[in-house]
């Protein structure tokens, strides 16, 4: 459903009790809220939570900001890797707002927050703007944005540059299958005609390139996160796979160093993805992380 904040319109799935505790997903860079797996929802929605799942600005069904015009992405990334500063067309802290503002409209006091890629930097910066509102943060698979941080292998860099080959169906869905080859977990089986099914649901609910494009600059011009994740005082769960091909496992160790009382979760195997057997390992240290706060 559409839900109209005071910031923005984003759209939303609310699924279980109204006075159950929430926990909020904020998905990643470009993912709709349909990309989340149906075991983690279902799971948690069985383990007796509200679970609140959106499109982020410029993804899927939400608010699109076409008038911001599209940046220079080879040009943003180049000054990245040489410390230069770039001007994104929005911020993560404007990403953050919105979520925020979500909570907002729904009258949610706070919420268990759990965010993979750009979500989970978005929600370091929730946590950093109204720790109050952030009952415990889960970051997956993401990062601190700290300058000396590895960044993506080179395949994958190149990936995420390339166009597809033509804005038709068949054209989208090799390019994104392609993407996701380079990111998939090595040590974890892919069902491939499951990932083929939710490729294909994702392109028919909603291709918007140039909304990922901001949103990567975004990321690209976040540097002065790190430093101040040293005053979180939210109970943090950080887990990294150990092969992430797009934010390498010193991001997340990173990440966890810089949190005071973060617990580290790295995962053997571990791409850049949510195959079954990662959702499981996620699930096993998730749900006591929950319940403890």
């Amino acid at each position: 459903m559409k839900l109209q904040t005071r910031l923005i319109d984003l759209e939303i799935r609310d699924q279980g009790p109204a006075k159950a505790p929430v926990v909020l997903l904020i998905m990643g860079l470009g993912m709709q809220l349909i990309s989340w797996p149906s075991r983690l929802v279902d799971t948690l929605l069985a383990a007796g939570y509200r679970v609140i799942r959106f499109d982020n600005r410029d993804a899927g069904l939400s608010q699109r900001f076409p008038e911001l015009g599209v940046p220079n992405l080879p040009w943003a990334w180049l000054r990245h890797s040489v410390g230069l500063p770039i001007r994104p067309p929005y911020s993560l802290q404007d990403m953050a707002r919105d979520t925020l503002s979500l909570l907002d409209a729904l009258d949610i006091a706070g919420a268990h927050v759990l965010g993979v890629d750009l979500g989970g930097m978005i929600g370091q910066h929730m946590a950093l703007m109204e720790p109050g509102r952030v009952r415990s943060l889960c970051s997956v698979m993401s990062s601190s944005g700290a300058r000396h941080l590895p960044g993506p292998e080179r395949a994958v860099r190149a990936a995420l540059l390339r166009q597809p080959a033509g804005v038709d169906t068949a054209s989208l869905l090799a390019h994104q299958q392609a993407l996701f080859h380079l990111l998939r977990s090595p040590c974890f089986p892919q069902d491939l005609e499951d990932q083929r099914k939710r490729l294909l649901a994702g392109i028919h609910r909603a291709v918007y390139p140039e909304g990922v494009v901001r949103q990567l600059a975004a990321v690209l011009a976040d540097t002065q996160r790190a430093a101040a994740l040293a005053q979180l005082q939210v109970p943090t769960l950080v887990v990294h796979g150990r092969q992430d091909p797009l934010l390498p496992v010193a991001c997340g160790e990173d990440t966890a160093r810089r949190i005071p009382g973060a617990r580290l979760l790295t995962i053997e195997g571990m791409g850049h993805d949510l195959p079954p057997g990662v959702v499981q390992a996620l699930l096993a240290a998730l749900l006591p992380h929950l319940k403890m706060h």
